[in-house]
């Protein structure tokens, strides 16, 4: 009888393949049934082979041999893997084994994983495709009852190897180009540097920017009723002219207001879109200070361990007509601690999509991160899940309550014929609001005009004034940079351009900016690891050998115009109509083009963060870095690479200012500094923690015994919990 193999990316998901197609035999490496064999790769098990698997010259880096440019590019098991790709190869070239169902994450990275596999194990048998969009038992069943034919993928297929295959021809030559030439660990990539040019120029924004001095007037009636002062032709609330204001002052002082307008509008606001990966990065940032790749790692657990959210790498916020059927599933599953009563309330009438979420013609390759619908166990996530997990969960919840109910109310004055205005807001249904706790995070904020509860008035009333007073204020820089605005900078990179034609932004908007989903938090992570950029507090910066690297790579690399143009492409090749082989002869040419741009640079480059510190390795001078968790020494020999931590920021708190405190030395000499000019030996710390938590264990009982007698399904902290439960019976 033969059998049907199955490949998934994972472990964790080639088991929740296994168990629902009975694949209960468990091997080294895979499970069998009796229709199924099920196994998995690890990641990548096949990736590009390195420079010096076509020639043994390219083991050593030089700039004579620049570019490397191979007729084909070789595939390579990755060592690590190698018998697990063993494994899989053995299973796949099985006589009883008919045919492969791909399983691997639905889209272009996880169609390369297989694909490289079946390629390098050299099968030729017919291939299927499951594609869903979580990995609960009811979506793996549906999903196998609708497997697609492998053809109608392939050309996703082409898409990825290209993209892979230029990044490699641009990359690795662009890279060892700079590194040869200026003597120093110097990396370039169509979507690294373009962001990096991003971020140097916010800098210079902000380092050129002067502020001005802007000017109105705030009139206080006798009922605390707040008029602000508008211009009668521009209706702007300030200008930058002191002298009008100060005329205007004299004009209305110890004159009342009366009341010429009153506008009374009914307006109603939708709830925020659902999530997509890079909103729900941008949300973790801006909330709880989660980085990008922190946020997907989270996301990773809750929609492949837990099973709870559907999957994360995901560029569309709107889900499509046939997922609407299944939304009463979906919040049923919701229906557990604190979301149990606004899920009752929604399951009490017909749950209907509507086009502010519901749209098939902005649903891609996966729809919205929504949960789907297995019920979670809340108490076995980690405080960090809980806190994406509650974010998706309202904001699925909010998109099915109505919307926002309000009355616009805006006063209109006049005082000595100046025109003053007020504006006030009148609930009339809190609608999805009423599922947040805390307000403001989407209230839209006015320039100058302070939303207040508005007295009873009627149009024709006399306001008595009792004060009327000249406002300034100065214009604010941008603000530096953090990790969330940096993603909504590489979704939309436009606005950063000057020199490009209309045309060519708008291309550039049209292809999703600066990377995917899948890829802007690692290209943030290897630009802190490369130490191009550094945090100082929240905000990010660029580094010394940033600004050198951005004066060193061509002109070309650092404007997102050109992984636009790339990506369009991707885009063409994917849905069949450009040849992946055009691309990539296209991209050689374009490899040359940089390498000699390099080579025959006059430009210089100098290390201004050289310590007299010896690397104990090689003996050479070590370079001071600011790492993302830290200061450290790192050799200046890039074949070296030896590298030492000087301090790490770590999560414990400032007993002055709170801030995180950083930790520096070796053993017993190791002590907590902090930016204030707090300093702590760690043993003195580690201390005074002791006795501060003895001191707490009761309250923190006490605290843990109310929560279990309301009768919660989960303790507010399950390793808290686990801990005082213990304490409780001794």
């Amino acid at each position: 009888m033969s059998k049907v193999l199955v490949l998934a990316e994972k472990p964790s998901v080639g088991r929740d393949l296994a168990r629902v197609l009975r694949c209960n035999r468990k091997e080294n490496g895979y499970f069998e049934g009796e229709k199924h064999i099920v196994t998995w790769a690890l990641g990548h098990l096949v990736t590009l082979a390195d420079p010096e698997v076509y020639d043994d010259k390219y083991k050593s880096w030089k700039l004579e041999d620049l570019p490397m440019l191979p007729a084909q590019l070789k595939l390579v098991v990755i060592k690590q893997s190698g018998k697990q790709f063993n494994t899989v190869k053995t299973q796949m070239t099985r006589k009883d084994v008919s045919e492969i169902v791909i399983a691997t994450d639905a889209g272009r990275e996880g169609e390369l994983v297989a694909r490289w596999i079946i390629e390098k194990a050299h099968i030729n048998k017919p291939i299927k495709r499951l594609w869903i969009s979580s990995v609960t038992d009811k979506a793996i069943k549906e999903g196998f009852s609708k497997l697609r034919p492998g053809k109608e993928y392939e050309s996703l297929y082409a898409s990825a190897v290209a993209r892979a295959e230029v990044d490699w021809l641009v990359g690795i030559n662009a890279t060892r180009a700079l590194t040869c030439k200026y003597n120093a660990q110097l990396s370039c990539g169509r979507v690294q540097t373009p962001t990096l040019a991003i971020i140097a120029a916010r800098e210079e924004e902000i380092k050129t920017f002067k502020p001005k001095e802007y000017y109105g007037i705030s009139a206080t009636g006798s009922n605390h009723l707040k008029l602000i002062w508008q211009d009668k032709n521009t209706k702007n609330t300030r200008t930058f002219d002191k002298s009008v204001c100060e005329a205007l002052l004299n004009t209305v002082k110890n004159k009342n207001a009366e009341v010429v307008e009153i506008d009374k509008a009914y307006k109603k606001k939708f709830s925020p879109q659902l999530y997509d990966l890079t909103e729900l990065q941008r949300d973790g940032n801006r909330l709880f200070g989660f980085s990008p790749k922190e946020t997907t790692s989270i996301m990773q657990r809750l929609y492949e361990n837990y099973k709870v959210l559907t999957y994360p790498r995901t560029d569309s916020r709107y889900i499509s007509t046939d997922i609407v059927d299944t939304l009463k599933d979906r919040v049923k599953a919701c229906s557990v601690g604190p979301y149990s009563q606004i899920a009752s309330a929604i399951l009490k009438k017909p749950i209907k999509g509507n086009s502010s979420f519901v749209d098939n013609n902005k649903v891609s390759d996966h729809h919205a991160i929504i949960p789907t619908e297995q019920m979670p166990m809340l108490s076995s996530m980690s405080d960090m899940e809980r806190k994406i997990y509650d974010l998706v969960v309202k904001r699925f919840l909010a998109a099915l309550y109505p919307p926002f109910e309000y009355e616009q109310i805006t006063l209109k004055a006049k005082i000595g014929g100046e025109v003053f205005i007020a504006t006030g807001k009148t609930i009339i249904a809190p609608g999805w609001k009423a599922i947040y706790e805390h307000a403001g995070e989407d209230d839209e904020a006015k320039e100058d005009v302070v939303e207040q509860l508005l007295p009873k008035i009627n149009r024709g009333d006399t306001i008595s004034i009792t004060s009327v007073i000249l406002t300034k204020g100065e214009t604010k820089p941008p603000a530096p940079f953090n990790e969330g605005t940096l993603l909504s900078a590489m979704e939309n990179p436009v606005k950063y351009m000057s020199n490009e034609s209309e045309a060519l932004k708008k291309t550039i908007g049209e292809t999703g900016g600066l990377g995917t989903v899948a890829t802007r938090a690692d290209v943030i992570e290897k630009l802190f690891n490369s130490f191009l950029i550094e945090k100082n507090g929240k905000n990010i910066f660029i580094t010394a050998k940033g600004k050198q690297l951005l004066a060193l790579v061509p002109e070309d690399l650092k404007s997102p115009a050109l992984t636009a143009q790339w990506e369009q492409k991707l885009g063409y090749i994917a849905k069949g109509s450009l040849n992946k082989n055009i691309f990539i002869n296209d991209m050689k040419k374009y490899a040359q083009v940089v390498v000699s741009e390099i080579k025959n640079s006059q430009d210089k480059f100098r290390h201004d963060n050289l310590t007299r510190t010896k690397c104990p390795e090689c003996g050479k001078f070590m370079l001071e870095v600011n790492g993302k968790k830290g200061k450290m020494l790192v050799c200046q020999d890039r074949e070296c690479g030896h590298r030492k931590n000087l301090s790490i920021l770590t999560n414990a708190r400032c007993s002055t200012c709170h801030k995180k405190l950083e930790l520096r030395g070796e053993g017993e000499g190791q002590i907590f500094v902090c930016s204030c000019g707090f300093r702590e030996k760690l043993s003195t710390f580690n201390e005074r923690k002791k006795k501060e938590s003895t001191k707490s264990s009761k309250g923190e009982v006490a605290k843990y015994m109310r929560e279990q007698s309301k009768g919660s399904d989960e303790p507010f902290n399950s390793a808290i919990a686990e801990a005082l439960a213990k304490l409780q019976l001794k």
